[in-house]
């Protein structure tokens, strides 16, 4: 059985093995094995606090096998972001450019660099090992963030966001970096991602242009990666935009993937959720159990009988969530 659960700090050799996994691009797990210990240790914290509101804090979790206790995936959920760190994109928009004397009108497309979702929650880290893809893993991984959030929406933010990993060549490079932004930063792409994922982001205040930047003057190299995802990243885009996510043009400074976003309470996961109260017996119908609660956070896909306020849940997904009869849980069911 598969179950997400909240991260240890002793899960730091895995999670270094996921990131190496992960590749070049993934900002989040650009990170070194301390740096990662770091995330783990600032998780454990958030899930322990009692906070009533966002804290600038990350939840980060683990998809474990519970046979093998191998771990091999994770996701994350951050309160807020863009508050004591910038959380930077461009946002394009569309300039009127026009000329009676010349005879001519037509519209040209422009990014601003800007931090426009100070205070909004962020999901990501979304990464499953090879060896755990095809079964529904990530799907599981995916909609957990949710359930999480709906356990106590007052410690997240109005809305939550997702940045998808942009187009990135075989050799690591991306053909927007290229164009874009390695002429003001003078670094490789894998430098400026590792220092925008450990640093606090002032280096692109300090060194990114205060001007727009006009799309029609850049290489067609570069156009025609705008809000692209990667290829690995099209079922997350897809699930992402299942939940309510929608892209509205802002997009990634360093590889020119998509910003999306949907309001905290409308992703679809969390608003379908209900709580129940637990029973013995499975059933028919296939959901996503958790916890719901943050101390010792779990999750699992499981076989549940629905009947009014009671879901039945096997003795086995009972083990794997710690739960027993009469305790309270979260459940997000297909049907």
């Amino acid at each position: 059985m598969l179950r997400v659960r909240a991260a240890r700090r002793d899960d730091v050799d895995a999670f270094a093995a996921l990131a190496e996994a992960a590749g070049t691009g993934f900002t989040s797990l650009a990170l070194g094995r301390d740096e990662l210990a770091e995330k783990l240790e600032k998780s454990e914290l958030a899930f322990a606090s009692t906070a009533g509101a966002p804290r600038e804090m990350a939840y980060q979790m683990m998809l474990e096998d519970t046979e093998s206790g191998e771990i091999v995936g994770c996701s994350a959920v951050k309160d807020a972001v863009g508050l004591s760190k910038p959380y930077y994109d461009f946002k394009i928009v569309t300039l009127a450019q026009s000329s009676h004397e010349a005879d001519r009108r037509f519209d040209m497309e422009v990014m601003f660099l800007v931090n426009d979702f100070a205070g909004c929650t962020e999901v990501g880290t979304l990464f499953v090992g090879e060896k755990a893809r095809g079964n529904g893993a990530g799907r599981l991984v995916a909609q957990t963030r949710y359930l999480l959030i709906a356990a106590d929406y007052s410690r997240f933010g109005p809305r939550v966001l997702a940045e998808l990993r942009g187009v990135v060549r075989k050799d690591g490079s991306s053909p927007f970096f290229d164009h874009v932004t390695r002429p003001f930063f003078r670094m490789t792409f894998d430098e400026a991602d590792r220092m925008s994922a450990a640093s606090d982001n002032q280096f692109i205040l300090d060194l990114m242009p205060k001007h727009p930047i006009y799309l029609d003057i850049l290489p067609e190299a570069a156009r025609k990666v705008i809000g692209k995802t990667h290829e690995h990243g099209k079922g997350a885009r897809a699930l992402l935009e299942w939940e309510g996510f929608t892209y509205d043009r802002y997009i990634d400074i360093f590889d020119g993937g998509p910003l999306m976003s949907v309001p905290t309470r409308q992703a679809r996961t969390g608003r379908e959720s209900q709580v129940m109260e637990v029973t013995a017996g499975g059933g028919s119908h296939d959901a996503i159990v958790t916890t719901d609660r943050f101390d010792d956070f779990r999750a699992i896909r499981a076989k549940v009988a629905l009947n009014g306020g009671r879901l039945g849940l096997s003795a086995d997904a009972q083990r794997a969530l710690g739960l027993a009869e009469g305790d309270k849980a979260r459940v997000w069911s297909r049907t």
